[in-house]
């Protein structure tokens, strides 16, 4: 394992000294404002915007085949010098078969770009599948890539937390945690509380359930929307919470060696309203850390 339960612990009750800093990431869609698909160039805008606004050079996406995005992305990242992971959406056959053909066409080509795959998000979650059909899909994927590439999933802390993913253990070489305090209806008093517990449940129990193998464990999402009136109970959306969850929660998380991807990049205008656990209609369209011209709502350098 890549992180010890002392970390995990101390990440949970107190800042640690650490050698280095966390590797930060960003969440991208494969969209425009317009909802029309990003080409090459679009993504080649978006490296330039995220790396002079955060630093990062990492970025993943949900589904390999949606708009041609491994097709678009990687030979961007190839120019800018980023690294993106790539998913496969596997909840319906036709986009297993989609999003892993979409990779397999390029993976070769395209390896040094790509940091690995993830097979699933959040699908243990919706209860698509048990963790040994997941497992089945992951094991699937990792026989058609390159040596070398790896693979994993992303999925809700608390599906790792109460032993839904277990039997995906013996397959993944890379797991992504996501943990949203806002999502919990958490405060701006407790938020980054919510959020830190989150990921030490999950890892402390990941470090439990998996004890000798090697493997790569990041939050995979977090994030909060900008937008007056985005509301969760107590979880209010807004610019200024937006920002002190960024810099007290995202920023300290990497600040004591712990990899994560923040949800998302970029604004997204064209999603329809989603409804949530509690029945309200959620507005979906202001999670970026950056508006969708690509301008920075506060300062992203942790």
């Amino acid at each position: 394992m890549r992180y010890s339960t002392l970390a995990a612990t101390a990440l949970a009750v107190a800042p640690v000294m650490v050698s280095a800093a966390g590797t930060m990431g960003f969440a991208l869609g494969t969209k425009q404002a317009s909802g029309d698909c990003k080409s090459q160039s679009d993504y080649e805008d978006d490296f330039d915007a995220i790396s002079t606004a955060s630093g990062a050079k990492l970025v993943r996406g949900y589904a390999a085949s949606d708009c041609d995005f491994a097709k678009n992305i990687l030979p961007a990242a190839k120019s800018k010098g980023f690294k993106v992971i790539l998913g496969i959406w596997p909840d319906v056959e036709e986009s297993f078969n989609n999003d892993l053909t979409a990779i397999t066409s390029v993976a070769s080509k395209y390896t040094d770009q790509i940091y690995a795959v993830t097979v699933g998000s959040e699908t243990l979650y919706r209860g698509n599948f048990t963790g040994a059909e997941l497992a089945d899909k992951i094991d699937t994927v990792k026989g058609k890539l390159p040596t070398g590439v790896k693979v994993g999933t992303a999925d809700s802390w608390n599906k790792f937390n109460d032993g839904t993913a277990d039997a995906i253990y013996g397959s993944v070489d890379i797991l992504l945690i996501n943990a949203f305090a806002f999502w919990q209806g958490a405060g701006d008093r407790n938020a980054t509380w919510t959020y830190f517990d989150d990921m030490y449940q999950a890892i402390e129990h990941i470090e439990e359930k998996a004890a000798g193998k090697d493997i790569e464990v990041w939050n995979g999402e977090t994030g909060w929307p900008t937008a007056v009136g985005t509301n969760y109970g107590d979880a209010k959306g807004g610019l200024d919470n937006a920002k002190e969850f960024y810099q007290k929660g995202f920023c300290a998380l990497l600040d004591w060696g712990f990899n994560a991807f923040y949800f998302e990049a970029f604004d997204e205008p064209w999603k329809p309203a989603s409804v949530g656990d509690n029945g309200a209609s959620a507005d979906e369209t202001t999670w970026g850390a950056m508006t969708s011209d690509r301008k920075a709502k506060f300062s992203l350098k942790c």
